[in-house]
């Protein structure tokens, strides 16, 4: 299988990334949202005007794309503009969608008892748990193990969550206690 050569601007821009710990989902995505503003514009993105990147704003907008889409794109063009061309002055062109936030679906407590019965086994059950009575992201309940659980202050340490953060949760009572449950 051969393989495209990487421009020198391409490459680069990878290095800058690769330099600040950025992971390979964030790379990949940053790398995506920079050949789709290329392809707009025809031309090497090195030569773009403030103009260009306000046409591609608007032709994103007009297009249908969506506002978390916008911003993925404005936050790859600011690094790309910024650290990769040292050409600062272009990411204050680029603007950041607001969306308006939603209410999160909160379940009922009839419905948290009929999630967790629906599980196939304790194991699965002291995960939806936590899950949800700690409000983790599945990369962090996957991670969990048996010494990040602090029984005496019903905390749930949490390693490489969001943004490779560690934190702690706490467990409510209940939880806690079928979460204990589960584990003997």
């Amino acid at each position: 299988m051969s393989q495209k050569p990487i421009s020198p601007l391409r490459r680069r821009m990878i290095e800058d990334m690769t330099v600040r710990n950025f992971v390979e989902k964030t790379r990949d995505d940053y790398i995506r949202h920079v050949e789709t503003f290329t392809a707009f514009l025809g031309r090497s993105p090195g030569t773009a005007t403030p103009e260009d990147l306000r046409l591609f704003q608007l032709h994103q907008s007009k297009t249908g794309v969506r506002p978390p889409t916008i911003n993925g794109s404005v936050a790859a063009l600011r690094f790309f503009f910024t650290v990769t061309l040292d050409r600062g002055g272009m990411a204050r062109h680029l603007t950041f969608v607001r969306e308006p936030r939603k209410v999160p679906v909160v379940l009922s407590p009839e419905e948290v008892t009929l999630l967790l019965e629906a599980a196939p086994g304790p194991k699965y059950k002291a995960a939806l748990s936590a899950a949800y009575g700690a409000g983790l992201r599945v990369s962090e309940v996957v991670s969990l193990k048996v010494c990040d659980v602090d029984s005496k202050r019903m905390l749930l340490r949490i390693e490489q969550g969001k943004g490779r953060k560690c934190c702690a949760q706490h467990l409510r009572p209940y939880v806690f206690a079928k979460f204990m449950l589960r584990r003997r």
